[in-house]
């Protein structure tokens, strides 16, 4: 994999819409313009996320200011696009000239989306150990497979890339390091996992990213001189929203800002060509001694 080219940039409304497709597309427009290349989206299955989790799904939700409904399973339902949604923002996406993508969390979903055709889909920390779905995906999407690894031992990313090695897709696959907390405190970003990932697996894959769940935009332009060439960050147009993901999503003008420092960092990523660069020529015959 390349190291220090031109970054791609995620702009995830997750579940940030609260329920609006209206919402969504406002959020579109603005992640178009700030420079984001590919808007996020999120796709489960409820039904099968309440048969594999019934304790969780059927009891009320634990941050119950941020809480859409009564149980966490109508919470969920209440923040779910449907399947005809996604594929109106799709088009929307496509119309605007951004890419639209999702995170498939169930082989349901992987489904709906895949048949979506987009050039990535995404699959959640929660599930990239659930190797049905990705079976699936291997041998029925052409597209690019990008995969966070929060809540992932070392032995799972070995059995994953192994995983996608013998479906003879690594190659489009697309590691992200993350840490699954909302928000994460700067001690647990961990980001020199960056750095294992490139030395274990850099020659393996198509690419690494990172999808950060935390305050400011400093660590991200961390991440991208450690050589993470995709950068994912929650999107909102308002932080007071409702919601948990708001308070560590970026607005408009804060993933502009980012964008901005990442590429102009970009630029300061070399060696000098020659040891008086140009610029310090007329600096040089003036102020040396």
């Amino acid at each position: 994999m390349e190291k220090y080219k031109k970054p791609l940039f995620v702009a995830e409304i997750c579940c940030n819409h609260m329920g609006s497709i209206d919402l969504a597309k406002v959020m579109i427009d603005l992640a178009k313009e700030s420079g984001a290349n590919i808007v996020k989206f999120q796709k489960r299955d409820i039904e099968s996320w309440e048969k594999r989790k019934p304790l969780v799904y059927n009891s009320p939700h634990k941050d119950i200011k941020n809480a859409f409904s009564d149980t966490y399973k109508e919470h969920r339902k209440f923040l779910e696009f449907s399947f005809e949604e996604h594929k109106e923002l799709k088009k929307y996406c496509d119309l605007k000239g951004v890419e639209y993508s999702a995170s498939v969390w169930d082989l349901i979903s992987a489904k709906q989306i895949c048949s979506l055709k987009p050039k990535i889909i995404k699959i959640a920390s929660p599930c990239n150990c659930n190797f049905e779905m990705m079976e699936w995906i291997c041998n029925n999407y052409m597209g690019e497979i990008h995969l966070s690894l929060g809540m992932t031992s070392k032995k799972d990313i070995d059995n994953i890339v192994n995983f996608f090695v013998n479906k003879k897709r690594n190659k489009d696959l697309v590691l992200y390091t993350c840490t699954s907390g909302y928000p994460v405190k700067y001690e647990d970003m961990c980001i020199l996992e960056i750095t294992y990932l490139i030395e274990k697996y850099g020659s393996v894959i198509k690419d690494i990213g990172f999808s950060g769940h935390h305050i400011g935009t400093a660590i991200d332009i961390a991440a991208y001189t450690l050589g993470a060439n995709i950068i994912e960050r929650h999107f909102t147009i308002d932080k007071s929203l409702k919601g948990t993901d708001q308070k560590v999503a970026l607005t408009k003008e804060e993933f502009k800002d980012l964008i901005n420092n990442i590429n102009n960092v970009r630029k300061s990523l070399t060696y000098k060509s020659k040891d008086i660069l140009d610029v310090e020529i007329e600096n040089k015959e003036k102020l040396k001694w």
